[in-house]
């Protein structure tokens, strides 16, 4: 068993190699945002810094009971979201300031031990809309969400912007199907979209894709790259990589240093945390150039990215 030191300044514990952590999620590790979580905890088991423990479909009535198994059972670091069980996940990790919590939240760090994040991948959302914008003929793209929450909100509204900026007169279909993983309905509202004039689909849910992929119209990807699941069908996709942010708060438990940050920067392109991809064969050369020059402006920090939390509206 690996010795534990404790920090007098905050209480969290650091190890020796390897450290002890433990994800919670409310879906499937086949759904995309906690798929990059996942993604990231796993690569850092394979290095041999962690060991990782996870449960998956956890519900939140659940969720308190499952935080306080793993910090009972020892995990240095717990990672997960608490975007529907605030109060019950602070009110754990509270209990046990000992232990560093990780958070996914809309809401500040909790002192001694409540660190949180977020996919911050506004920009290359708007790189998405500006290629979104340009490829559309109808000048009517439709947007499939989960929820209206600021996580959701902020990538949509920055895809808008990007697209308006390629095609000022675009207009806008946005539809929230309350779920975070409900592929069907994702597709059944995907069609309605397009029976409404989309040609171009915002993909923010599993199962957009699909429908775009089946009608023969381009889809815009969200969080994962899914080009080589629907070839032909994906202009381009906001990818979010999680490796930054897990692997700051690993280094920093490890070191004694951990504590309620916000590392929803470690999101932010400069950092690597996210990054376009785009299926160069299906853009024409005008649309890349001035998206390889709007990434450039945003990393030399020419050009920032508004981030707007509040619900995104149909132009219609």
């Amino acid at each position: 068993m690996a010795a534990v030191l404790f920090s007098a300044s905050y209480g969290v514990a650091q190890a020796a190699e390897p450290l002890k952590v433990a994800a919670i999620y409310t879906v499937p590790v086949e759904q995309q945002w906690v798929g990059r979580i996942h993604k990231a905890l796993t690569a850092a088991e394979e290095r041999g810094e962690i060991t990782y423990v996870y449960s998956e479909n956890t519900a939140n009535t659940d969720y308190e009971r499952v935080m306080r198994e793993y910090a009972e059972a020892g995990n240095q670091l717990i990672v997960g979201e608490a975007f529907a069980v605030e109060r019950a996940a602070r009110a754990v990790a509270a209990e046990y300031p000992e232990v560093a919590f990780l958070m996914g939240s809309s809401f500040p760090a909790a002192e001694p031990n409540f660190a949180v994040f977020d996919n911050y991948i506004h920009e290359p959302s708007y790189l998405t809309g500006m290629i979104a914008g340009a490829a559309s003929k109808s000048g009517k793209i439709g947007m499939v969400g989960g929820f209206a929450i600021p996580e959701v909100n902020r990538l949509m509204h920055a895809f808008m912007a990007g697209a308006r900026e390629t095609n000022p007169d675009v207009e806008f279909m946005v539809t929230f199907i309350n779920s975070w993983y409900d592929p069907p309905k994702a597709k059944e509202t995907a069609y309605a979209m397009i029976d409404n004039g989309a040609d171009v689909l915002y993909a923010e849910r599993f199962g957009v894709s699909d429908a775009a992929q089946e009608k023969g119209i381009f889809a815009i990807g969200n969080v994962i790259d899914t080009a080589s699941d629907y070839p032909g069908t994906i202009l381009a996709s906001a990818i979010w990589h999680m490796e930054p942010t897990i692997d700051k708060a690993i280094a920093a438990v490890k070191d004694g240093t951990f504590k309620a940050d916000d590392y929803g920067l470690y999101s932010f392109m400069e950092f690597g945390g996210g990054s376009l991809v785009a299926d160069e064969s299906l853009i024409d050369a005008a649309t890349l150039d001035a998206v390889k020059a709007k990434e450039a402006a945003i990393l030399d920090k020419s050009f920032t990215v508004e981030i707007d939390d509040t619900e995104p509206k149909s132009s219609q």
